[in-house]
């Protein structure tokens, strides 16, 4: 192998790394959750530059110095342009859009941000919240993450500080998914086509296909939210 290639890699390599590492140094984001699309975009675009700056035989370590700190300028000044004129940040970051107002899904903002109420329990799910029925408010934030405000009933004090015996705890089921039947879930909870119906005639719902969501709680029951159009 020719030694001076291989030392010429390992410098570059060496020297995009710590100019990397100074740049993530440099811009502080504390979390991952912090960044938002354009700091992700950012990052792909400077790990390009690093990238093929390196393998380019006919590209020095001046062009990759010259690269980053072109590119480390460029974000710099979009982070001081969004501190101080407010204007730009909805641009440039991004808005959080409220998906759950007052307990009832925004379609609107949902299909604005691109998810389908899978998505919605993921997100849910990820704050610990297991059924749609617990929440009062959710917020998808600019970087992806999503904040959950629970309904009063279901933001208790813990049981500990009450001296309140411990009860169960109840995982809710998806029965009804966009208009289609989990039959899965139904019978592995012990109901059938026959119960199903008489819930549905129960919320005055003729057909399967007018639901979007419907999930059952043993201490509960079954929670249903009509699709939009109905």
């Amino acid at each position: 192998m020719d030694r001076s290639l291989i030392f010429s890699l390992t410098l570059e390599l060496t020297v995009g790394f710590l100019a990397l590492l100074t740049v993530t140094y440099f811009l502080r984001k504390t979390q991952i959750n912090q960044i938002t699309p354009f700091d992700f975009i950012s990052a792909l675009i400077l790990g390009e530059l690093v990238g093929n700056a390196i393998y380019d035989k006919e590209t020095n370590i001046l062009y990759i110095l010259y690269a980053i700190l072109l590119w480390t300028c460029l974000m710099y000044v979009v982070e001081i342009i969004t501190q101080k004129f407010k204007k730009t940040r909805s641009f440039l970051e991004g808005n959080p859009s409220i998906l759950i107002r007052h307990g009832q899904i925004d379609f609107k903002q949902l299909q604005k941000e691109k998810l389908d109420i899978n998505e919605l329990q993921s997100l849910l799910r990820s704050k610990d919240v297991f059924s749609i029925r617990e929440v009062e408010y959710a917020i998808l934030e600019p970087s992806g993450s999503i904040s959950v405000l629970k309904k009063s009933k279901y933001e208790n004090p813990i049981n500990e500080d009450l001296n309140l015996p411990e009860k169960p705890v109840h995982l809710p089921v998806t029965f009804i998914l966009d208009g289609e039947v989990l039959w899965d879930n139904v019978k592995s909870c012990g109901f059938n086509e026959k119960w199903l119906k008489k819930q549905l005639h129960a919320n005055n719902i003729d057909k399967i296909k007018n639901i979007l969501y419907a999930d059952w709680k043993k201490d509960e029951g079954i929670y249903i939210i009509k699709k939009k159009n109905i």
